[in-house]
């Protein structure tokens, strides 16, 4: 196997955040409708979309890493803020509606009655708040090196979606359990390559015997 093509398997034990420039829009309303909740739409999660995470790796997210989650009793949350709660999808039955398609993992919800709410609503009309994030914790990762770029880190399946947030600053804040996952990549490849190189050793030393026996 080429060193483009190797790859390293690691199961993650903890909680993520992501954040995408990916918009959240508000549902446009029909003459007449100017009482009722407004609709916010957003899109969380991209697919086959690579985001530099600090100065270790690319990540990008695999199409189905969503589908073991998607009926997660999941919270919409406004900046992540457990506070500012916005809706909860309650096993797929509930405020939040969670869907995914070819382009990513998406959500939908009504506005509630709360001011915190409303005033969110407004500010993404003006367009003042305008973009996603979403927790999750990851089941499945695959780790790539790649010749003459930067490690490569693949989310193929998501064991638990704790929310989705529409959020005023799409940054990278909590990067502490990314590193630690391609540390442990790291580790694990420079073991492998002792192992290989202990062997390639091994391997010359019976050549030179056999060739003096």
């Amino acid at each position: 196997m080429s060193k483009k093509e190797d790859y390293i398997k690691i199961i993650s034990e903890d909680a993520e955040r992501r954040f995408f420039v990916a918009p959240v829009t508000i549902e446009k309303r029909e003459e007449g409708d100017e009482n009722k909740p407004a609709v916010i739409e957003g899109i969380a999660a991209r697919f086959n979309s690579r985001t530099k995470i600090g100065n270790w790796f690319e990540e990008e997210i695999l199409p189905g890493a969503f589908d073991d989650v998607l009926k997660d009793d999941v919270r919409c949350l406004f900046n992540h803020n457990p506070n500012y709660v916005l809706a909860r999808s309650v096993n797929g039955e509930g405020t939040l509606t969670l869907t995914v398609d070819n382009e990513g993992l998406k959500y939908r919800y009504e506005t509630p009655n709360v001011s915190y709410a409303n005033d969110l609503a407004e500010n993404i009309r003006l367009g003042n708040v305008s973009q996603s994030s979403f927790a999750f914790k990851a089941k499945e990762v695959v780790w790539r090196e790649l010749s003459e770029e930067m490690d490569l880190r693949q989310i193929v399946k998501v064991e638990k979606l704790y929310d989705v947030s529409p959020v005023t600053y799409p940054a990278y804040q909590d990067t502490t359990v990314a590193k630690r996952s391609h540390d442990a990549y790291v580790a694990k490849t420079s073991n492998n390559n002792s192992e290989k190189r202990k062997l390639s050793v091994y391997e010359a030393q019976v050549l030179i015997n056999k060739n003096n026996s």
